[in-house]
């Protein structure tokens, strides 16, 4: 379920992932353990890691910060392959310290290896938000996307949470590129997707056979907007905790 926020928006938005869902299944194009309830691990996923890896933001990036999930687990073994730091979130930011820090040059495994979730957990040390340095890069998972930058996660709210705390804290800029890796049956017509204050907006969307450049107006810095927070996932984040005004 969504963090909070508007029903007629949640539900709207459930109404397009439960669609992308319902074609990656019914066209075989989810790998295990299957589309639903996820960001999907799809196919064509490592050719379009390639793609990022030659575009100018990804020659650009030294330090880029990306999400956990299995479907961009090609494009983080790829960042290590070509020298670069990566923050990855720890899963549902549950941890006191809610990230892992890659760094290539210290690796307890290959690229591959250490840049899934389990080779993290010896490749990687955690790391507390006060220790991040800012990025050059957000890679982020998507169930859905437009070609305007509109974007869908699973539907926890957590990558527009860590967007929301890394911004606050100055690790990422208004103008730091964002981009994602998805299946071409992910990407929907503009206008289909609802977009709220918090909702994070892309600047890239790169699929096996393109890269689409998004037409999206200037990014406002990332707020955490404590309205749209249930008390449940406060709780069951320790950084929120800490974090909450008074």
């Amino acid at each position: 379920m969504d963090a909070g926020g508007p029903a007629e928006v949640n539900e709207a938005k459930a109404a397009v992932r439960q669609r992308v869902w319902d074609a990656l299944k019914e066209q075989r194009l989810a790998r295990f353990p299957g589309a639903h309830g996820r960001i999907p691990n799809v196919s064509g996923a490592e050719a379009a890691a390639e793609l990022l890896r030659g575009t100018e933001v990804w020659r650009r990036a030294r330090t880029l910060k990306c999400n956990p999930d299995a479907a961009q687990w090609p494009v983080r073994q790829r960042a290590l392959e070509d020298g670069k730091t990566v923050y990855m979130a720890v899963p549902r930011l549950a941890e006191e310290a809610p990230f892992f820090l890659l760094d290539p040059e210290h690796l307890a495994d290959t690229p591959r290896k250490a840049s899934s979730i389990k080779g993290a957990a010896a490749s990687a040390r955690t790391v507390a938000v006060g220790d991040l340095e800012p990025v050059d890069l957000v890679v982020t998972g998507c169930v859905a996307v437009a070609e305007d930058g509109a974007r869908l996660g699973k539907g926890g709210g957590f990558s527009d949470l860590e967007f929301a705390v890394a911004s606050e804290a100055g690790l990422v800029a208004p103008d730091t590129p964002v981009v994602t890796t998805v299946h071409e049956q992910q990407v929907v017509p503009v206008g289909e997707i609802p977009v709220t204050d918090h909702d994070v907006r892309l600047d890239l969307v790169v699929t096996a056979e393109r890269v689409i450049t998004c037409t999206r107006d200037v990014r406002h810095p990332g707020r955490i907007v404590w309205d749209d927070l249930t008390e449940e996932k406060i709780a069951a984040i320790p950084l929120l905790g800490r974090l909450r005004p008074s």
